[in-house]
């Protein structure tokens, strides 16, 4: 059976995403299960790896054809964007630009159906600004290069076995209790089943909080739960879900049984990944025809080239985009 090929980007490659992607690349459990198709220029990937005294064993590739052949191992996409300036550790728009020009090269891979899903290593949004390019995060990027209505693309972040997508992200507590609607619950329910099929997950079992302390606790904490999510978890059921809730996050995230959580608020759901898993969570787009997941941490640039970086949210975002865990971790 052939691997899972998966793209990675090297991200800003003035930071640490060249470095991290060699090191996940490397990890037994990503080595063993996964063909890796990183993208980004070589002139970073082997200035990195000099760097921090890392195997840069891979197979150079040019062309779409090149990646649809691949079976297994390592290979580099080289996507030429820097020159003889380049910086490791420096924030620069020709970084920004080739930030960008990798991503790019990754997605329509993903839409051409050469690779199965897309990693992205951390990007630095004001490199990319100095490159004059308008950049408002993955997510609605994603939209705009697939042609997806903006607000049906959500975040799911997920860290070992647990996935948590969001009703609401970026708004005030204020506006988002307005956002939470019935029709906006039933779609991001869906949308994150959906996300869940593609992985492999033909029935999952999904758990939504509620907003209210206790999920309300019968109206007594308000109503939210009673009028907007409970109908819409019932008429969600009625078509074959396979639902649980609305139950409080604090009592419903660290359940085992469920194959993801839809939480109400960024907080529900931010908290507990900051918590249980600092700098590790993966950030992963759901919503688009193109799996997508993003390390949920910076370029630090301050350690870049020195061979320290932990590239645990990249092995973490590659087993969530592959649902393909070590042995009996899986689902």
């Amino acid at each position: 059976m052939a691997l899972k090929r998966i793209a990675v980007t090297l991200g800003d490659p003035s930071g640490i995403g060249p470095e991290i992607a060699l090191k996940a690349s490397d990890d037994p459990r990503i080595r063993n299960s996964l063909s890796l198709v990183l993208f980004g220029d070589k002139r970073a990937l082997d200035a990195h790896a000099k760097l921090c005294g890392l195997r840069a064993d891979y197979r150079l590739l040019r062309s779409m054809a090149d990646i649809a052949s691949l079976d297994q191992g390592l290979a580099l996409m080289d996507v030429p964007s820097l020159d003889e300036s380049f910086r490791i550790g420096e924030v620069s728009a020709a970084s920004g630009a080739a930030t960008i020009a990798a991503l790019d090269a990754a997605v329509d891979a993903a839409k051409a159906g050469v690779v199965d899903a897309v990693v992205g290593s951390p990007i630095h949004e004001t490199a990319i600004k100095q490159a004059g390019i308008a950049f408002d995060g993955h997510p609605s990027y994603l939209a705009r290069r697939t042609g997806t209505p903006v607000d049906e693309v959500g975040l799911m972040l997920c860290w070992e076995r647990t996935r948590v997508a969001h009703v609401t992200l970026h708004l005030s507590v204020r506006d988002a209790l307005t956002a939470i609607t019935q029709d906006r619950v039933e779609k991001v329910i869906r949308t994150t089943a959906q996300a869940l099929g593609r992985l492999g997950i033909a029935r999952p079992r999904i758990g939504v909080s509620g907003v209210n302390p206790h999920a309300g606790e019968s109206g007594l904490f308000g109503r939210e739960e009673i009028e907007i999510i409970a109908p819409a978890i019932g008429k969600l059921r009625d078509d074959g879900m396979d639902l649980i809730g609305p139950i409080g996050a604090d009592t419903l995230l660290p359940r085992k049984d469920c194959d993801a959580f839809v939480v109400m608020l960024h907080d529900q759901g931010h908290v507990a990944a900051r918590v249980a898993a600092p700098n590790m969570a993966a950030a992963m787009s759901i919503g688009t025809p193109v799996v997508f997941s993003s390390v949920g941490h910076g370029t630090a640039m301050d350690i870049a080239g020195k061979g320290v970086a932990n590239p645990e949210a990249l092995v973490q975002a590659l087993l969530h985009v592959s649902n393909t865990f070590p042995t009996g971790d899986g689902e």
